[in-house]
């Protein structure tokens, strides 16, 4: 015997809610991810200020695009604001002068 029309809408939306919750880790991850790679990059480019090395511009550059992709995936999960992300890592005032570069 067929179950009710209702046990079909039911199971569709068990999936979907399935599905929601699965975007929402991989969002989650992503902003992980994005989050520590900008905090090796900025790490590097506060040691290369230190040394005031060769590829210091091109460190300066991979960390611009680092904190641009983390906002980017913070935006992507609701979080608009980065005021205080700013301060917590430190983002240096060059750096975010360049993310209006892109």
């Amino acid at each position: 015997m067929a179950g009710k029309p209702s046990d079909g809408i039911a199971k569709r939306q068990e999936a979907l809610d399935a599905l929601e919750y699965d975007f929402l880790a991989e969002k989650a991850a992503a902003l992980g991810r994005a989050g520590e790679k900008m905090e090796r990059v900025l790490k590097r480019l506060a040691e290369s200020d230190e040394a005031a090395g060769e590829g210091a511009e091109r460190t300066l550059k991979e960390a611009a695009d680092a904190v641009y992709a983390y906002f980017i995936q913070r935006e992507l999960c609701g979080l608009r604001r980065h005021d205080e992300i700013i301060r917590q890592y430190r983002i240096p005032g060059r750096v975010l002068v360049r993310l209006g570069a892109k």
